[in-house]
């Protein structure tokens, strides 16, 4: 019995070390000795959707960061209107509050995506639904592989030339198993990679994830900029 039950704990122990890598619990706050080793440059995109004197990437960037000081916590449901309550979300509703900072109602642009173009979008089944489409990953991967910049998925550690193409503000999602999303974060560990910001329970957070869910959940399927120019 005692031989069955070993490995089913060791097991245990590894998952929770993923779930807490993923939600920033073993990283926590980025200390001095961790900053960048590399001075990696910042893109700008020189548009500015909203008119308030930031550029989109950064705007983007500023209200996916607006949401992990908020905190709302992770619950899946459904909402007539599509919108939840300011107080809680999934990962997707951090792109679309993100994207809201930067003067784009996301939701409107996939929903007329869908209707124009619903042969695109598996997940929808030929049967639109504007109260969840838009919080669903499989559909917003579907969105920016059309209309986003596309960029690589591969991310390597102390790879300069590789790392500057991973910008604060881009949009990093994940296949199946679980269909995850997030906003790339402009800060940095040690090695050159970049934190994300998502929400993966038990509320949004900014934290050192994207290989850690690479690794034990999920593979990157995407990496997007917007707006593509």
């Amino acid at each position: 019995m005692a031989r069955q039950i070993f490995p089913g704990i060791i097991l245990a122990i590894i998952l929770i070390a993923a779930i807490a890598l993923s939600n920033g619990i073993l990283t926590g706050p980025q200390s001095v000795a961790d900053k960048c080793a590399y001075d990696i440059p910042r893109l700008v995109i020189g548009h500015d959707e909203d008119n308030d004197g930031i550029k989109d990437l950064a705007d983007i960037l500023e209200g996916a960061r607006k949401d992990a000081a908020n905190k709302p916590v992770y619950r899946d449901a459904y909402y007539t209107g599509g919108y939840p309550p300011d107080s809680e979300g999934v990962c997707t509703d951090v792109i679309w509050r993100a994207f809201k900072n930067a003067g784009y109602n996301l939701k409107a642009l996939v929903d007329r995506d869908i209707r124009k173009n619903i042969k695109a979008y598996p997940r929808v089944r030929s049967k639109p639904d504007p109260n969840i489409d838009f919080r669903r990953v499989a559909n917003l991967v579907v969105f920016f592989r059309r209309h986003a910049a596309i960029l690589t998925t591969g991310l390597i550690p102390d790879n300069v030339a590789n790392l500057q193409v991973w910008q604060g503000g881009d949009i990093v999602a994940f296949g199946k198993p679980l269909e995850h999303i997030g906003i790339v974060s402009d800060i940095r560990r040690r090695d050159g990679v970049p934190y994300m910001i998502h929400n993966c329970s038990p509320y949004t957070v900014e934290a050192d994830a994207i290989l850690s869910w690479h690794q034990y959940y999920s593979k990157i399927v995407g990496h997007y900029r917007w707006p593509r120019i």
